[in-house]
């Protein structure tokens, strides 16, 4: 199965804890919250929306995803999840349901979004690379205005 993604999941829910943040000893950001993901759907029999289960998930976003997380995600946000799906069991029949994030954002079906790209430094041994691949402010400027 080379190239295939197992155990990968996406998931929309509420965001249901304020999400924790922390720097580890080697610079890495961690945030991780807890997701509420309930299903639900339009029973036309009953002519309502029907809410089922209530599943609970650990999210937990590293580096620049857990930063700019960090700064995006608050309790009551809805968001959309897409990460690799690990199960934790500990103890007499105890299990956490875990998503190791790849990615995660405002579900906007449930309101607006402004978005703020972020510039993160190259180390200066990629000071080459970037020149190569860089894009002339003239060719540009409307870009380069909105960056700065």
């Amino acid at each position: 199965m080379r190239g295939k993604r197992m155990n990968h999941i996406t998931v929309s829910g509420l965001v249901a804890t304020e999400p924790r943040s922390f720097l580890t000893a080697e610079g890495v950001h961690i945030t991780s919250f807890r997701l509420a993901a309930q299903d639900r759907h339009f029973s036309r029999n009953a002519n309502s929306w029907v809410s089922g289960d209530t599943n609970w998930f650990t999210v937990t976003g590293f580096r620049a995803l857990g930063s700019n997380a960090a700064e995006s995600i608050s309790k009551g946000d809805r968001v959309i999840v897409y990460g690799r799906l690990r199960l934790r069991t500990w103890g007499d029949n105890k299990m956490a349901v875990e998503i190791e994030a790849e990615s995660f954002g405002h579900d906007l079906r449930w309101g607006t979004s402004v978005f703020s790209k972020r510039f993160y430094q190259l180390p200066e041994a990629s000071d080459n690379l970037r020149t190569k691949y860089d894009v002339d402010e003239a060719e540009t400027p409307e870009i380069h205005a909105k960056a700065a």
